[in-house]
């Protein structure tokens, strides 16, 4: 019976969730990324990039060998579907990786704040030219407000003139600005194309199989990278902290915020899923406040207040929608 209260029961590949719980499921990815992202500083400290993502890889590839199996009921993966299994590992993981560390390098954290707000319209945007997705015009207006909210979050972080310094030290830094906001809004196409292709994907696969099929993927693209590092890579200095830092990350970045992610779009449009975008910068600063000891100023409370409006905005039924669910005919 409490199955039946958060999935709908169709004669389909997978159960499909209900709308509420498929709004659940994208908040708590956004929300797990957010924090995930906030606590895994330390990793990047001691971790080589690439070092860090191979390993993150191959961790969350041995909790998921289960879910590689093939389902009983699932069809054979067409050509198409291995591509695009394909592209989303090497554009949501690999390559979205690349653009957004080379970019901050190379810019600033103001500037990469700001450009990776236009995520929520850069999905609505390729839902409605790949995936034929009528954007209603409030959903179009929640994407306004998350691209505000996050925006507007950015510029007020206090400590960004801090980092900025400290982003640009690199010798003529400032000649390759303009590359570094290319890979910026490249981070951007990428994203937007992880939560585009995955919306597709879920047409003939399960979340987990996709989740698994993806972490694969990314394993082997990252493998040269890692193994390379690897080897001259002192692992006896990582402390114990560190080692359950990293599970906690490949966890939650590899299993449990995909599997998330791919549930709630299996019902919920690309654009409107694009939406909850905004809970990362949210999440990530109140796990900075909560556990961090950070302090938020007047405008980013303001920001937070103006991105969950866009989830409301986004996420409430209208009228419409209700008198169908009552059983009128929409007008």
């Amino acid at each position: 019976m409490m199955r039946t209260l958060f999935f709908e029961q169709r004669p389909s590949l997978v159960n499909t969730p209900n709308r509420p719980f498929a709004y659940l499921c994208l908040a708590l990815s956004m929300a797990l990324v957010g924090s995930y992202v906030a606590l895994s500083k330390p990793l990047a400290a001691v971790l080589p990039v690439f070092l860090l993502a191979w390993m993150r890889f191959g961790i969350g590839g041995m909790a998921m060998l289960h879910w590689l199996k093939k389902p009983a009921d699932e069809p054979p993966l067409t050509a198409q579907t291995k591509r695009l299994l394909f592209l989303e590992s090497f554009l949501g993981n690999f390559l979205f990786t690349i653009c957004m560390i080379y970019g901050v390098s190379l810019t600033d954290a103001v500037s990469a704040g700001v450009t990776l707000a236009a995520i929520p319209a850069a999905v609505a945007l390729m839902g409605w030219a790949f995936l034929r997705e009528r954007v209603a015009p409030r959903t179009w207006l929640a994407v306004v407000c998350a691209v505000a909210g996050i925006a507007l979050f950015s510029l007020s972080k206090s400590e960004h003139s801090t980092h900025a310094g400290q982003a640009v030290a690199a010798k003529n830094t400032q000649n390759l600005a303009w590359l570094g906001q290319l890979l910026l809004v490249g981070a951007v196409v990428c994203e937007a194309a992880y939560t585009v292709i995955g919306k597709k994907l879920t047409g003939s696969l399960g979340p987990k199989r996709i989740t698994a099929l993806i972490n694969l993927w990314g394993f082997v693209l990252t493998t040269p990278f890692g193994l390379y590092l690897a080897l001259g890579f002192d692992f006896g200095a990582v402390g114990w902290g560190t080692w359950a830092l990293l599970l906690f990350y490949a966890m939650a970045a590899c299993m449990w915020t995909v599997w998330l992610w791919m549930t709630g779009l299996k019902v919920v449009p690309a654009a409107q899923g694009g939406v909850f975008s905004v809970l990362l910068p949210v999440s990530a600063a109140l796990v900075g406040v909560l556990v961090l000891g950070e302090s938020l100023t007047d405008m980013q409370l303001l920001a937070f207040a103006i991105a969950l409006a866009s989830v409301l905005m986004a996420t409430l039924p209208s009228r419409v929608s209700l008198r169908v669910g009552q059983g009128d005919r929409p007008r």
